[in-house]
């Protein structure tokens, strides 16, 4: 037997227990509305106890149906409320690991001094003195 149809199974039996516990009720329920009315013929009183019962199981299921609809609504407004966070979360992790990523580039530490930069060219042999011109190693 499947998972399937074990669960098919359990339900059907949790459905009959249910319909034989509101038989119950209504059938005791029935039984005191029909204590309380003394002048009742046998007859009548049968009749009285089983249509009380009819309705009683007709309240009852349509109670059961709506609490149903009702369940599978909120099922779907979770699932969707749910989804929508997920997507959200989804959109802030995303974001967030751009920004981690973009400041990780732009945050790095820049060059020593002395070192050449990627496309610089090499000044290491020319000095500025007091006359502001430059000059390779000779004073003026």
């Amino acid at each position: 037997m499947s998972t399937g149809d074990e669960r098919v199974l359990v339900q059907e039996v949790e459905g009959h227990l249910l319909l034989t516990a509101a038989r119950e009720q209504g059938r005791t329920a029935a039984a005191r509305v029909a204590d309380r009315l003394g002048w009742l013929t046998e007859t009548q009183r049968d009749d009285l106890e089983h249509h009380f019962e009819s309705e009683y199981l007709a309240l009852a299921r349509t109670s059961w149906r709506r609490t149903a609809d009702r369940a599978e609504e909120l099922r779907h407004l979770y699932e969707d409320r749910y989804r929508t966070l997920r997507q959200r979360m989804v959109a802030w992790g995303v974001l967030g690991a751009a920004l981690l990523a973009a400041t990780g580039l732009l945050g790095s530490p820049p060059a020593e001094r002395g070192a050449p930069c990627a496309g610089a060219p090499d000044v290491s042999g020319f000095q500025v003195s007091q006359g502001s011109q430059v000059s390779q190693g000779i004073q003026v």
